[in-house]
């Protein structure tokens, strides 16, 4: 019997399902050239046990020395191992063109940093010192690379990322400038302990053991630390002795929570963040030429608001592309011709993130249909066959 045809047809399926891994883990890991972003794991020692930790970094061009911004993520719902590695590429992108090196890692038992993840409940003065353990051994081997000036660091946090950034102050890290908290905090759900005033008590200690200067950013409609709460943290920060001006930014988008992730949240945190920086001796202007991430132009295939002409999706699909044009920009629609679609919307690359999530659903490839408010899904014609043509 020759089995060769049969050979062939497996080694075939076996390339085929090789090219629809590499897809998926190209849409997954896609970075941005424009601010050399890459990602490493990061070596580092934390009470005497080596651990090695998920790490974004965005450098300018050149050798250095180049002043350190380090920013510390949130905490999202469900396991901290299952959680996606942290970007925030419109913070990294203002700070990159001021000659600013840029560090995102991910803490203990984060995605895929090393450790095991530390609960402290209720107790949250003791939640945000743990997770600055992970922030001083981050960034003591941070600052040991030859191209990061160690004398001028400002560490910074958005929600848990924020807390932590605050307890972060109380450890007096040599060559650490100031602090910036992002909606800092930790919210715990249910009714088994006020985490309103235990917030208030970790900050009041924080705030008598630190003399960093730091600025804060709260909104009116953070979904998770109301305007009143935040102004108990300031009060009892100040009146413990820290040193913090508050920005009360009322209104942002549909959740103030995520300021800092978007790149619309720049014009309303960089002002005070540059006058910040100005009177801690940090550097504003800008030095480095960033070019603009690559944009796809609009197709002409169809309005960008007719569901109807997408193509492949059930009315499921159809409902979902609906819900999509609601979204505030920036924001991305992808799918597949196997029916797969996600959609994407606000903070990190909306267009890389709606892909990646739609290819994990699809065995064939998925492409952008729209991005803001343009239809950028192209076909050419091919063997008979419709090819979409947009990446």
């Amino acid at each position: 019997m020759n089995r060769r045809p049969y050979l062939v047809f497996v080694q075939f399926l076996f390339v085929l399902t090789i090219l629809a891994w590499f897809t998926q883990q190209s849409h997954a890991q896609t970075l941005d050239a424009s601010i050399n972003e890459h990602v490493l794991m990061l070596p580092v020692t934390e009470n005497g046990k080596k651990l090695q930790f998920e790490t974004t970094l965005y450098k300018p061009p050149g050798q250095g020395p180049f002043p350190l911004l380090l920013m510390n993520h949130g905490k999202e719902r469900g396991k901290p191992s299952a959680q996606k590695r942290d970007r925030f590429l419109a913070m990294g992108r203002e700070f990159v063109r001021r000659g600013y090196a840029v560090a995102v890692p991910m803490r203990k038992g984060f995605s895929k940093s090393e450790g095991i993840y530390s609960d402290y409940g209720c107790n949250m003065h003791d939640n945000g010192m743990v997770q600055a353990d992970d922030i001083e051994a981050a960034l003591r081997a941070l600052t040991k690379l030859s191209w990061v000036d160690h004398d001028r660091v400002i560490v910074a946090g958005q929600s848990y990322g924020g807390l932590a950034t605050m307890a972060f102050g109380t450890r007096q890290f040599p060559g650490v400038r100031g602090l910036l908290n992002f909606a800092g905090g930790l919210r715990i759900d249910g009714h088994y302990c006020d985490w309103q005033s235990a917030l208030v008590t970790a900050f009041r200690s924080y705030g008598s053991r630190t003399s960093l200067p730091s600025l804060w950013f709260y909104g009116e409609n953070d979904s998770y630390f109301d305007p009143s709460l935040a102004q108990r943290l300031q009060t009892a920060y100040q009146s413990a002795g820290g040193s913090s001006q508050l920005i009360a930014f009322g209104r942002f988008k549909s959740d103030a929570h995520g300021l800092v992730s978007s790149r619309d949240g720049i014009p309303v945190w960089w002002p005070a963040t540059e006058r910040f920086l100005q009177r801690i001796g940090l550097p504003t202007d800008i030095n480095t030429l960033i070019g603009e991430t690559e944009r796809l132009p609009a197709s002409g295939f169809a309005a960008n608001d007719n569901a109807d002409a997408v193509p492949h999706l059930t009315e499921t699909g159809r409902a979902a592309y609906r819900h999509y044009l609601s979204q505030s920009l920036p924001r991305a629609f992808a799918l597949s011709a196997s029916g797969a679609w996600s959609w994407a919307e606000d903070g990190d690359d909306p267009p890389s993130r709606a892909l990646a999530a739609c290819q994990k659903n699809s065995k064939l490839p998925c492409k952008l249909y729209s991005v803001d408010q343009d239809v950028v899904w192209r076909v050419t014609e091919n063997s008979g066959a419709l090819f979409a043509t947009a990446q």
